[in-house]
């Protein structure tokens, strides 16, 4: 409802909208719409009242709530449930626990800040507050479970897409989901699921991106990998903006991918994006090392390395790490 209420307000911009009609919209109480307008001035929110007039909608707090995301978000199922906390230990870990118990596809778990985040391979993921998006989506793709990491391209396809929209830059994807700007990483995408032979129950896609950081904001030993998309392009980025933008690419994205022709543009696209295609790199999977040169990424998402033999060999996303020989790649 408070939801509801926030998007009539938006709509009217700087319009009063009286308290009877937001109740005749609602179907509720005007004593109940008092309640969900004070719920929001607590929240943060600039509402100004008259008693002749209504409510205005003054000023928004840079928030990632439910209510700020939904109110303009046009997506018909990503994101239509969103559980927002002000500090959690890790969006993946709730998502995973929400998703057990049988949580609706695209529910979206997001925070401020987490205090232990993480990527791919056990790392941690840096989460100070207020600063960038650290969001978890569940989904119950119909698929088998081999083809589960194809999901994790087509999230860093939408996340791409996203930032260039937005922040009118262009990034560059390093094979299979980091999302790399000015050669520093900007965001990382560590997809987990849980799986029978044959079944997927789920799978959670967590993507954190550095938003609006300052140098001081990283640790000295990851300052000189990672950036922020205020840090290349100047200006902060209005978060709430870039988490509707990603939520309704990425249902696009991930609804279109079940028709073979329009997959095949969606590999196209994320072709353009790629930083590792043309790139010398080094393919590492568990204690062995394969160097060659990256020459295509297929429509199901895997990259092809020829190495210096001349032999192409076809790499799985999830199954290696992929590293440059020259610069991030």
């Amino acid at each position: 409802m408070k939801a509801q209420i926030l998007k009539a307000l938006k709509e009217g911009s700087e319009q009063y909208i009286s308290g009877e009609e937001l109740s005749n919209r609602m179907g509720v109480s005007r004593t109940a719409i008092w309640k969900y307008i004070a719920a929001l001035r607590e929240e943060g929110y600039d509402i100004e009242s008259s008693p002749r007039k209504g409510y205005r909608l003054i000023s928004s707090p840079e928030i990632l709530s439910a209510e700020e995301i939904q109110a303009e978000l046009s997506t018909k199922f990503f994101g239509k449930e969103i559980i927002y906390f002000d500090t959690v230990t890790s969006t993946n870990t709730i998502a995973k626990e929400i998703a057990g118990k049988d949580c609706q596809d695209g529910t979206v778990v997001i925070a401020d800040q987490q205090t232990g985040g993480k990527g791919r391979l056990g790392r941690n993921w840096s989460s100070p507050p207020h600063t960038g998006i650290w969001m978890s989506i569940v989904l119950r793709p119909d698929i088998l479970p081999f083809q589960a990491p194809f999901i994790t391209i087509l999230a860093a396809l939408a996340v791409a897409r996203s930032i260039k929209q937005v922040a009118q830059i262009a990034p560059k994807i390093k094979w299979p989901n980091d999302i790399i700007l000015n050669r520093k990483k900007v965001c990382g995408i560590l997809t987990e699921m849980s799986a029978e032979i044959e079944r997927i129950n789920y799978i959670v896609v967590g993507i954190g991106i550095n938003v609006n950081m300052d140098a001081e904001d990283f640790s000295p030993e990851i300052r000189e990998m990672a950036t922020s998309i205020k840090m290349v392009t100047g200006q902060a980025v209005q978060r709430k903006v870039l988490v509707r933008k990603i939520l309704e690419n990425f249902e696009e994205i991930y609804v279109n991918a079940n028709n073979s022709n329009l997959k095949n543009e969606l590999m196209d696209e994320y072709r353009k994006y790629s930083l590792t295609l043309g790139s010398r790199v080094k393919v590492v999977y568990k204690n062995q090392e394969i160097k060659g040169t990256a020459v295509e990424v297929t429509d199901e998402g895997e990259l092809i390395i020829e190495t210096d033999d001349g032999v192409k060999q076809k790499i799985m996303s999830g199954e290696v790490s992929v590293r440059g020989i020259y610069g991030y790649v």
